[in-house]
């Protein structure tokens, strides 16, 4: 069979994606009059915050279902399911294939690194079927075979083949398409409107969330650009925290709302655990580099600041057949994972670069040049590599003689990617760090999205719905699955408007408007281009993917000193139409501090290296090794089992960030029979405790 020709067309139209314009508008409902300045209010019944493929398929659901629905967005086509990918960005479902596989068995490949809530883990299994059919039917164009499979592959942390994806901009093409579907349902937009204040009214178990203050550039109602949102229902779907790190993947002014949802009350959970790999850096193009790029073994080598290269994983490796097959399982072995670095596994690749970057070299993928010799001094070639690594390449029919060949081979689409934003594999090397690329922790929900405050629900990144591991992609279906699923019980629920709202955000507003006229008159205050190189260094410094105790509880005294100079209005504004930034890198704060005290938690009591991270301790068993010896600067404690099974959780008490423990949720596995089930169905049961 002739091998398909990928047009530049059909390139193109999977790279150069064109996003639908022209939406509904948010209409003024009011204005209120707060401390002399005039602030203009927007009704809805349900608020969603956030435009990503998550939020917007709640918005959708929510909306079909009869609710008067509003987006309020920091930035269209801005945020990480707009811009973020890989090679082949994957969606991440139950298989079709001769495996064995079913809900049961994803449910605990979902929940097998611990950390993660029984039930939390089935919901997602179970509806990622669906949620998947959701994204086809508006529109989403998923491979298919001649007979109609959708097309798998196998990603990390999956041995069933359950992934699939539309090229490296699939999560791109999924906002694409709920757009349209929202503008289909008239949905109506707030842009440039950054989430700043969770407003609530009532108190105890009556608490409740009746809106939300939003910094928006675009209203001239009061200098600040301050506006309120009444709500009946507030989703939360605002992504990760994406500026918390300086050596990220994450697109710029990603921003997360861990700061807002801790300041309203809410509990968060699995901070400490987040995904980290190689990836491009942050100033140039942003990208994961998993899948094909590392599949196809290119070249990978240093530079010094003399131009002087080198051959720096002949350092790690034994036999140039171990260095290449290494490089190449990196494609589904992409997250660090500190068990990886033992046994000469692919995990070194990623201690072996940020060694590298800590000498003041900058590191290479070469797509030009075949992998140099390692040690044993044998040239590469494509007949002596792992069993495991030749069948891949051999059923994909790309034993080419390069690397750049067998990627154009294999996938295209991921020259084009970096090619139509001005870096071209095919004539230079790319350069490439080690970076932070998800949360898996965040705001801690329930089976139907909902936190601890009435009212309030969480879905996407910003909801803690994963646990120390998952299965690579499974992130944008559980954004899917739960943006659906919060829309259902918010259709349920069907709450009105509290009454008296407004008398309750009198003092908040006033305060906040207080805050802010004292740190623009404040000419000593310290600049917010200072908090953020501080907060960025901090973590990537010391709660990147290696971590030691005493680093981490040093980071956590800084980053609650950063705190308290935002209480104490130390840290100023210089122009008022700013306040948006000034509220974002306030939460920031905020959120980096919970991430550090989440972790000098687990670390201060025993926790070991687990996930993306590795945690350095010189009387620890866990010893890494390479061609030369052993790495005893990388010393790790092991994880202990016992953690799996529990959750860390972090609160705001007053001005204290606390952390507890709480037991996962285990699920009742009695079976459900039909008549008796669709009873509770019918009468509703099914969203009640």
């Amino acid at each position: 069979m002739t091998p398909p020709r990928l047009t530049p067309e059909i390139l193109s139209a999977l790279t150069r994606i064109p996003m639908p314009r022209g939406f509904e508008e948010a209409r003024l409902s009011q204005t209120l009059q707060v401390d002399g300045l005039e602030l203009p209010v927007y009704a809805c019944q349900t608020l969603v915050i956030g435009s990503g493929a998550a939020g917007l398929r709640a918005a959708c659901e929510a909306k079909r279902r009869g609710r008067d629905v509003l987006v309020a967005t920091g930035g269209m086509y801005m945020g990480t399911s707009a811009c973020s990918g890989s090679d082949k960005q994957t969606l991440h479902t139950a298989s079709t294939s001769r495996n064995g596989d079913n809900f049961e068995i994803l449910a605990t490949d979902l929940a097998a690194g611990g950390c993660m809530d029984e039930d939390v883990a089935y919901v997602e299994a179970v509806g990622s079927i669906g949620a998947m059919a959701g994204l086809q039917y508006i529109g989403l164009e998923l491979p298919e075979d001649k007979l109609g499979a959708v097309l798998r592959y196998q990603t990390d942390h999956d041995e069933y083949g359950r992934a699939t994806s539309c090229g490296p901009r699939t999560s791109r093409l999924m906002v694409k398409v709920l757009l349209e579907e929202a503008q289909r349902l008239a949905i109506p937009f707030m842009t440039n409107a950054a989430a700043v204040k969770i407003l609530t009214s009532g108190v105890g178990e009556a608490r409740r969330v009746s809106g939300l203050v939003v910094a928006t550039k675009t209203t001239t109602h009061n200098p600040f650009g301050l506006a309120v949102i009444s709500c009946e229902d507030l989703v939360i779907a605002t992504g990760g925290p994406g500026e918390m790190y300086r050596d990220s993947v994450y697109p710029k002014k990603c921003f997360g709302a861990l700061g807002l949802a801790l300041d309203a009350g809410l509990e968060l959970s699995n901070l400490t655990e987040s995904q980290f790999g190689i990836g491009t850096p942050r100033e140039t193009f942003p990208w994961n580099l998993s899948g094909t790029y590392v599949q196809v073994m290119p070249y990978v080598f240093s530079r010094d600041a003399d131009g002087n290269e080198y051959n720096f994983l002949a350092d790690y490796y034994r036999t140039t057949r171990e260095l290449v097959s290494n490089v190449f399982r990196k494609g589904y072995q992409w997250p660090f994972h500190a068990t990886r670095m033992l046994e000469f596994g692919s995990s070194l690749v990623d201690i072996a670069v940020h060694i590298e970057i800590t000498k003041g070299r900058e590191v290479f993928l070469d797509f030009l040049r075949n992998p140099k010799p390692a040690k044993d001094g044998k040239a590469f070639s494509l007949d002596d590599l792992d069993a495991d690594v030749r069948a891949y390449l051999a059923n994909n029919e790309a034993l080419d003689a390069l690397p750049i060949e067998r990627l154009v081979r294999m996938n295209p689409l991921s020259i084009e990617l970096y090619r139509m934003n001005g870096i071209d594999i095919t004539k230079e090397p790319l350069k490439m760090a080690v970076n932070n690329q998800h949360m898996n922790g965040g705001i801690d929900i329930d089976l139907w999205g909902r936190t601890n405050l009435h009212g309030c629900y969480a879905v996407g990144e910003a909801a803690s719905t994963h646990g120390v591991t998952r299965p690579g992609g499974s992130a944008l279906i559980s954004g899917q699955v739960f943006g659906t699923r919060a829309a259902k019980h918010i259709a349920y629920a069907n709450r009105a408007a509290p009454s008296g709202a407004q008398e309750a955000w009198g003092p908040v507003l006033q305060e906040m408007i207080s805050e802010l006229k004292a740190v623009t008159e404040n000419p000593c205050a310290v600049d917010l281009r200072e908090v953020r190189s501080s907060i960025q260094a901090r973590m990537s410094e010391a709660a990147g993917f290696v971590c030691s105790g005493n680093a981490v509880a040093a980071a956590l005294n800084e980053a609650e000193a950063l705190v308290q100079q935002f209480a104490s209005r130390s840290v100023g504004l210089l122009e008022p139409h700013r306040a948006n930034d000034y509220f974002m890198w306030k939460q920031m704060a905020l959120s980096s501090a919970a991430v550090l005290a989440a972790l000098n938690h687990y670390i201060a009591g025993g926790g070991g290296s687990r996930g993306a991270r590795v945690i350095l301790d010189e009387s620890a068993t866990g010893l890494p090794e390479t061609v030369d010896g052993r790495l005893e600067a990388f010393r790790f404690r092991p994880e202990q089992e016992h953690d799996k099974a529990c959750k860390i959780m972090v609160s705001l008490v007053g001005s204290a960030l606390t952390c507890t423990e709480r037991q996962i949720k285990k699920r009742d596995r009695a079976p459900v029979f039909f008549e008796k089930g669709w009873g509770e169905f019918l009468s509703q049961q099914i969203y009640t405790d």
